[in-house]
Formats: structure tokens, C-alpha cells, sequence
């Protein structure tokens, strides 16, 4: 089982089935996941008793924890930067009825 990293703090889970999924989350939300596609979800989500069951099963596999301690790179945003907007005057445009 590889463990990788994320920055977020969630970790990976991968259906390792070859039909479609809707993993349970709690609070009643579901995470659907294509044959062999992979998901996050936080850690907290994978002590959930639906959870733990699907992965003792062999239904699904988790192949990235959380963030640990000491494993802190650092790394780029992935949103856009002010730098990167493509605006050039800085103002916001306002659009829709006022």
C-alpha cells in the first residue's frame, strides 16, 4: 500500500472494483467513485463504520494518508494568484443587475 501525502490534509481512497460506487461519508453525503477512481476524503471519514467495512472488504483502498508530522513541504497554491489573474487594472468587475 503506497502512502502518499496530500497537502490538503485529506487522504486517497481508490475503488478497487470494476463497477461503479457510492462510498457512505458521514452526515449523510456519499462519494461516488468510477471503477478503479480514486476519491478524498478526510481522516476522520475512514474510522466511519461503512468505511472500515468497505476497506476490510477489499472495496476500496486507501492509498494516501494525511498530512504527518515532520512531512511538511511546502508547495504551490494550485488556485490563481493575483499575479496570475490576467487583470491588469486590479478593480473588480461588476455584472448582473444593480
Amino acid at each position: 500500500m503506497a502512502l502518499r501525502a496530500l497537502d490538503s490534509g485529506r487522504m486517497e481512497i481508490k475503488n478497487t472494483t470494476k463497477r461503479p460506487m457510492k462510498v457512505p461519508l458521514p452526515g449523510s453525503k456519499r462519494l461516488f467513485l468510477s471503477p478503479n477512481g480514486v476519491g478524498q476524503i478526510m481522516p476522520k471519514d475512514s474510522e466511519h463504520p461503512p468505511i472500515k467495512k468497505l476497506i476490510e472488504a477489499g472495496d476500496i483502498e486507501i492509498i494516501g494518508g494525511g498530512r504527518t508530522k515532520g512531512s511538511g513541504e511546502l508547495g504551490g497554491s494550485g488556485g490563481i494568484g493575483p499575479s496570475q489573474s490576467g487583470g491588469g487594472s486590479g478593480s473588480v468587475r461588476h455584472t448582473g443587475d444593480r
